[in-house]
């Protein structure tokens, strides 16, 4: 199992409302099709607006057919036109959970 933490810069006074078109828009389409969803957080203190997406996947390949598959939904494609503009930088990294995470 792998823990995939993107986290987005999102320009400065546009934090609700990149999340708040994330949680009508977004969300709902990448429960259907992504993998576990663990968590969505925004930074309260050092660097602000950013915002952190905890998704897992059973593999690599598992996140790649999931991700390709969403993709190619218009639905999704309708959601990145909303949010276009509203994203300055997007860092992802994949996490391994160690034997005694309570993610496994």
């Amino acid at each position: 199992m792998i823990v995939e933490e993107r986290d987005y810069r999102i320009k400065t006074g546009h934090v609700a409302e990149f999340i708040g078109l994330y949680e009508e828009h977004g969300l709902p389409i990448q429960k259907e099709l992504l993998g576990t969803f663990h968590g969505y957080f925004t930074s309260e203190t050092a660097e602000l607006n950013h915002v952190v997406a905890w998704w897992s996947y059973e593999s690599l390949d598992d996140r790649l057919v999931r991700r390709d598959r969403m993709m190619a939904d218009p639905r999704w494609q309708n959601y990145l036109a909303r949010v276009k503009g509203l994203v300055e930088t997007q860092h992802v990294r994949f996490l391994r959970p160690t034997r005694f995470s309570p993610i496994r």
